[in-house]
Protein backbone atom coordinates (compact mmCIF):
# COMPACT_ATOMS: atom_id res chain seq x y z
CA UNK A 1 0.00 0.00 0.00
CA UNK A 2 1.17 3.33 -1.21
CA UNK A 3 0.91 5.58 1.79
CA UNK A 4 2.38 8.91 0.26
CA UNK A 5 0.65 11.67 0.31
CA UNK A 6 1.44 15.28 -0.72
CA UNK A 7 3.22 17.65 1.43
CA UNK A 8 0.38 20.33 0.93
CA UNK A 9 -2.84 17.57 1.85
CA UNK A 10 -4.44 18.21 5.62
CA UNK A 11 -4.40 14.79 7.13
CA UNK A 12 -6.82 13.46 9.62
CA UNK A 13 -7.93 10.85 11.20
CA UNK A 14 -11.19 9.81 11.25
CA UNK A 15 -12.97 6.87 12.98
CA UNK A 16 -15.30 3.93 11.11
CA UNK A 17 -18.60 2.85 12.58
CA UNK A 18 -20.03 -0.23 12.95
CA UNK A 19 -22.41 0.41 10.15
CA UNK A 20 -19.10 1.52 7.80
CA UNK A 21 -19.63 5.48 8.38
CA UNK A 22 -17.40 8.14 8.59
CA UNK A 23 -17.51 11.83 9.56
CA UNK A 24 -15.91 14.16 7.34
CA UNK A 25 -14.22 16.95 9.44
CA UNK A 26 -15.87 20.25 9.72
CA UNK A 27 -13.11 22.19 8.00
CA UNK A 28 -12.67 19.66 5.08
CA UNK A 29 -16.61 19.96 4.43
CA UNK A 30 -16.82 23.76 4.95
CA UNK A 31 -13.16 24.17 2.38
CA UNK A 32 -15.18 22.12 -0.16
CA UNK A 33 -19.01 23.30 0.09
CA UNK A 34 -20.16 19.66 0.73
CA UNK A 35 -23.83 19.44 0.23
CA UNK A 36 -26.50 16.67 1.11
CA UNK A 37 -24.64 14.31 -1.26
CA UNK A 38 -21.11 13.05 -2.56
CA UNK A 39 -19.59 11.36 -5.27
CA UNK A 40 -17.10 8.13 -3.92
CA UNK A 41 -14.66 6.41 -5.84
CA UNK A 42 -11.94 4.36 -5.81
CA UNK A 43 -8.61 4.86 -6.98
CA UNK A 44 -5.52 2.89 -6.40
CA UNK A 45 -5.20 2.35 -3.05
CA UNK A 46 -7.71 5.27 -1.85
CA UNK A 47 -11.31 6.04 -1.44
CA UNK A 48 -12.32 9.38 -2.38
CA UNK A 49 -15.16 11.80 -1.76
CA UNK A 50 -15.56 14.78 -3.26
CA UNK A 51 -18.03 17.57 -3.26
CA UNK A 52 -21.04 16.16 -5.81
CA UNK A 53 -21.73 18.70 -8.15
CA UNK A 54 -24.67 18.71 -11.02
CA UNK A 55 -24.15 20.38 -15.15
CA UNK A 56 -24.29 23.91 -14.86
CA UNK A 57 -24.93 25.79 -17.77
CA UNK A 58 -21.76 27.08 -19.60
CA UNK A 59 -21.31 29.58 -21.72
CA UNK A 60 -22.42 28.53 -25.20
CA UNK A 61 -25.78 27.24 -23.98
CA UNK A 62 -26.12 30.59 -22.09
CA UNK A 63 -25.17 32.09 -25.37
CA UNK A 64 -27.91 29.83 -27.42
CA UNK A 65 -30.68 30.83 -24.66
CA UNK A 66 -29.71 34.84 -25.40
CA UNK A 67 -29.45 34.33 -29.13
CA UNK A 68 -33.43 32.99 -29.25
CA UNK A 69 -35.09 35.93 -27.07
CA UNK A 70 -32.88 38.16 -28.86
CA UNK A 71 -34.38 36.86 -32.39
CA UNK A 72 -37.76 36.76 -30.67
CA UNK A 73 -37.26 40.39 -30.58
CA UNK A 74 -36.34 40.70 -26.73
CA UNK A 75 -34.08 43.37 -25.16
CA UNK A 76 -33.30 45.45 -22.06
CA UNK A 77 -35.20 44.48 -18.84
CA UNK A 78 -37.31 42.33 -20.43
CA UNK A 79 -34.45 40.45 -21.90
CA UNK A 80 -32.89 39.94 -18.51
CA UNK A 81 -36.66 38.34 -17.21
CA UNK A 82 -36.87 36.33 -19.89
CA UNK A 83 -33.26 34.52 -19.72
CA UNK A 84 -33.62 34.34 -15.35
CA UNK A 85 -36.92 32.75 -16.43
CA UNK A 86 -35.82 30.08 -18.94
CA UNK A 87 -32.56 29.78 -17.27
CA UNK A 88 -34.17 28.41 -13.93
CA UNK A 89 -36.73 26.15 -15.85
CA UNK A 90 -34.00 24.66 -17.54
CA UNK A 91 -32.23 24.05 -14.34
CA UNK A 92 -35.50 22.88 -13.19
CA UNK A 93 -35.30 20.60 -15.81
CA UNK A 94 -31.75 19.06 -15.41
CA UNK A 95 -32.14 18.67 -11.63
CA UNK A 96 -35.02 16.16 -12.81
CA UNK A 97 -33.35 14.86 -15.08
CA UNK A 98 -30.79 13.57 -12.37
CA UNK A 99 -33.14 12.81 -10.15
CA UNK A 100 -34.88 10.41 -12.40
CA UNK A 101 -31.61 8.79 -13.32
CA UNK A 102 -30.68 8.19 -10.04
CA UNK A 103 -34.39 6.67 -9.40
CA UNK A 104 -33.18 4.56 -12.41
CA UNK A 105 -29.87 3.63 -11.03
CA UNK A 106 -31.80 2.46 -7.56
CA UNK A 107 -34.29 0.18 -9.36
CA UNK A 108 -36.62 2.27 -7.99
CA UNK A 109 -38.10 3.56 -11.05
CA UNK A 110 -38.27 1.54 -14.56
CA UNK A 111 -36.24 3.03 -17.76
CA UNK A 112 -37.57 3.49 -21.15
CA UNK A 113 -36.26 0.99 -23.96
CA UNK A 114 -35.47 2.54 -27.32
CA UNK A 115 -38.69 0.19 -28.55
CA UNK A 116 -40.52 2.27 -26.17
CA UNK A 117 -39.08 5.79 -27.08
CA UNK A 118 -39.06 5.08 -31.18
CA UNK A 119 -42.02 2.30 -31.80
CA UNK A 120 -40.82 -0.79 -33.76
CA UNK A 121 -38.68 0.52 -35.81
Amino acid sequence: MNNTISATAERKIINVTGKRQVTIPLRFYEKLSFGKEVECFLTNDAVVLRPLSYPSLDDSFTMEILRDLVSQGYNGDQLLEKFAEQRADIKKAIGLLVEEADEIAAGKRKWATTKDIFGEE
